[in-house]
């Protein structure tokens, strides 16, 4: 009796590979083994960007704040210190956010940070 080589396990782990590596191109979106390596490799960076994204979006909302504290004429860390010693808690998200959308209250923010000096 001939061996069976594509057991319906196979077939299915063949399948989800190539359904993954649909819109690549030519053989890494056709061929098992390179459709294989490739989807492999976009797992690992979809995995570190996911980090990544996190850290650039932190970066963004500082230089969103910072520009908006100097504009305002403090300096960022001075405004972030400022805001620990009076124990306001906002995250930089929030902060940014308000620096783009709310200026008068963001204004308000960094003259209530001036004051407590």
């Amino acid at each position: 009796m001939p061996k069976a080589k594509y057991t319906p396990a196979k077939r299915q782990r063949r399948k989800k590979v190539l359904k993954k590596a649909k819109g690549y191109f030519l053989g890494r979106s056709k061929l098992y083994k390179k459709a294989r390596e490739t989807v492999r490799r976009a797992m690992v960076y979809a995995y570190r960007d996911r980090k990544v994204i996190k850290r650039e979006m932190r970066a963004l909302w500082v230089i969103r704040i910072n520009a908006a504290c100097r504009q305002c004429g403090i300096t960022y860390s001075k405004f972030i210190n400022g805001l620990k010693k009076l124990k306001i808690e906002l995250d930089r998200k929030i902060l940014s956010d308000m620096a783009i959308n709310d200026q008068p209250a963001f204004t308000k923010l960094v003259e209530e940070v001036s004051k407590s000096k």
